[in-house]
């Protein structure tokens, strides 16, 4: 048995699963797979993705919102830079007017006539007031609510300038030149507006947007003192009427400017800013005398109104130099309140109204006549009651018989008749002596501008000789059929004071820079009209007119001194309908009269009330005016006699 081989052992196999009891394979049934044997699980490997595709598509989309700054940063910096820097200054930067301190004006002795007081420009930016700022739709409405009965305006103008139709304006004037008092009024009520706000969010300052301008304020502190030469200043600044208007360049001075950046309507320090400041204008010192100026206006006032007259004048004036010392009007105005100001008591009627002179104009034919040595003083005047001359009977003021009177006489007694005779003689022929008569009444100044370059300045009415009417021939001679203004009048008188030569009225004696200088007037210009003998000849026939006791102007005589003067009562021609209505009342004349010093002259117009001779109702306001202001120039009387001439003569 050694050649057969072993006998192989079995190895048990793998249990078989139990069948389930009861259940066994049929005939026919394929056996029950062997399950395969359990194998150990493998571990799995995480593999990741490529970032490189990623990136790319980050990469791009950086490249692409890169390059859209790029192009729009070029855009704001190269293409549209202007445009947007100027939206950046307006949006940023505000500016404004520096407004220039206005130089004040003051009478010949340095007391203030008009002067500057601190003042506000009241300002809004309108920006601040929409709902973006303030969270509510009515911001514009209750600002104006609270701020019209602060500033004295209508409600309805401030709601136009806080709620404009430019949305993007920034800058509003609200009220020009309030007082502080009014501005510190508004500050408090913002303060309180402010303050209520942050305690109370439903409480909103509608007044954030409100701010101010420092400023100025024109006032006149003697009140109507003047104010028909000084004028007044309007909302603009500027002057309108008087010396305020004539002088504004010089008085305005020039204004400043300021820009600077902004937020929230505050400034804003570390932005910088740039100003020019203002220059302010320079001081104007004028001829008036204060005291003068307001006896003259306080005389003339009381006669107006007791005459209930239209209006008035006086005129007062230095002989030797032109300069002058009062012009008041009646009625009048206050500059410092024109609302309550009645429009045509506004400007100067002494230097804007036109008027027939009348008997004052007398001196003038007279001058011409002894000028031309035609007469003298003592020249016998035949004077008839009635003079038929060209169409018209010719008469005096009062009926009379024959009078024999010296030339002396015609003018102490104001004949009409006597001074149609006298200037009668000036030529040849009527149409010669006119002639002659028109070159010195040019020579005093009719027909022409005084030379005060006054705003609204009249130059009266001279027609040429060769077109006078057959009446205007005769007329003009004693002062109707010729008009002037009351300025032009009292010239003609200090011409003859001052010696037969013209001095032009000057109103301006200087003026006082920035740096405090004084720069006086230029000298005003002389003309000599008729000789030094003329002018003391027709001096001393005027003392007639006061010192005799024919004479028609005794109310103005002034004791202790020499007067020499002429009463005026001409028809006065009525500016609205242009017809003869009324009579012009006047009186002019000059003091001491053997050494003048001072001229006076005064016209009232239209007196209704009382007399209206010149002599009764202006006499006494020369007498009046030229005492006070002989007072206070302290001129003395002369002591001198009065000078004697014959009034009549016996045929």
């Amino acid at each position: 048995m050694s050649d057969r081989e072993p006998p192989r052992r079995r190895v048990p196999g793998p249990a078989r699963p139990a069948r389930p009891a009861g259940r066994r394979p049929g005939p026919g049934a394929r056996p029950a797979r062997r399950p395969a044997p359990a194998r150990s699980a493998a571990p799995k490997v995480l593999r990741l993705g490529s970032p490189r595709p990623r990136l790319r598509m980050i990469s791009l989309a950086l490249t692409l919102v890169l390059i859209a700054f790029v192009v729009r940063l070029l855009q704001v910096q190269a293409v549209d830079a202007s445009e947007y820097a100027a939206k950046a200054g307006q949006n940023r930067y505000v500016g404004h007017v520096l407004a220039a301190e206005r130089g004040g004006i003051t009478d010949r002795n340095g007391v203030a006539l008009a002067t500057s007081v601190d003042a506000y420009d009241l300002t809004a930016d309108p920006t601040m007031f929409d709902r973006e700022h303030l969270k509510i739709d009515d911001g514009p409405e209750q600002a104006a609510a609270l701020l019209a009965p602060i500033l004295g305006v209508d409600q309805e103008a401030l709601l136009k300038k806080l709620r404009p139709a430019n949305k993007a304006l920034r800058y509003v004037l609200l009220a020009r030149r309030q007082t502080p008092q009014v501005w510190t009024q508004i500050k408090e009520l913002r303060s309180a507006l402010a303050q209520k706000a942050n305690s109370d969010s439903s409480t909103v300052n509608v007044l954030a947007g409100v701010f101010a301008d420092p400023s100025s304020k024109r006032v006149y502190p003697n009140g109507d003192l003047a104010a028909g030469i000084l004028g007044w200043v309007n909302d603009e600044g500027k002057g309108g009427g008087g010396i305020e208007q004539q002088l504004n360049g010089r008085l305005s001075g020039k204004d400043g400017k300021i820009r600077y950046a902004q937020s929230g309507g505050r400034l804003v320090p570390t932005a910088g800013s740039t100003e020019t400041p203002a220059v302010p204008g320079n001081d104007v010192e004028l001829t008036i005398d204060r005291d003068i100026q307001w006896a003259a206006q306080n005389a003339i006032s009381e006669q107006v109104a007791k005459s209930k007259a239209d209006r008035g004048y006086v005129i007062v004036q230095d002989t030797r130099t032109g300069q002058i010392l009062a012009m008041a009007d009646s009625p009048g105005f206050d500059p410092n309140d024109l609302s309550k100001a009645d429009p045509a008591a506004l400007g100067n009627a002494a230097l804007q109204d036109a008027y027939e002179p009348g008997s004052t104009a007398k001196v003038m034919s007279m001058a011409a006549v002894l000028e031309q040595n035609v007469a003298t003083p003592q020249t016998h005047v035949v004077v008839p009651n009635r003079l038929h001359r060209g169409d018209r009977l010719f008469k005096d003021d009062i009926d009379h018989p024959t009078w024999n009177l010296t030339l002396n006489g015609v003018l102490a007694k104001s004949s009409n008749i006597g001074t149609i005779l006298a200037t009668g003689q000036l030529g040849k022929t009527q149409p010669e002596a006119n002639k002659v008569l028109y070159s010195y009444l040019r020579k005093f100044g009719l027909g022409d501008y005084t030379g005060l370059g006054f705003p609204g300045e009249t130059k009266g009415i001279l027609a040429p000789p060769d077109t006078w009417s057959t009446s205007q021939q005769y007329t003009i001679p004693f002062g109707q059929g010729v008009s002037i203004n009351a300025l032009q009048a009292a010239s003609v008188y200090s011409t003859i004071a001052n010696g037969g030569v013209r001095v032009a009225p000057t109103l301006v004696r200087g003026e006082k820079g920035p740096d405090g200088r004084f720069t006086p007037a230029a000298e005003p210009e002389k003309t000599r009209v008729v000789s030094e003998k003329t002018a003391r000849t027709v001096a001393r026939m005027l003392e007639s007119v006061v010192d005799d006791e024919q004479g028609t102007g005794t109310k103005a005589r002034i004791p202790g001194y020499r007067v020499a003067g002429k009463t005026g009562t001409a028809n006065r021609v009525d500016p609205a309908t242009g017809k003869y209505r009324g009579y012009t009342s006047s009186f002019a004349g000059f003091a001491p009269a053997d050494k003048p010093r001072i001229t006076v002259y005064c016209a009232i117009q239209n007196a209704t009330e009382g007399g209206y001779f010149g002599g009764q109702i202006c006499g006494p306001i020369y007498k009046e005016v030229m005492e006070f202001a002989l007072k206070t120039l302290q001129v003395p009387p002369t002591g001198a006699k009065a000078a004697s001439l014959p009034v009549t003569f016996t045929p």
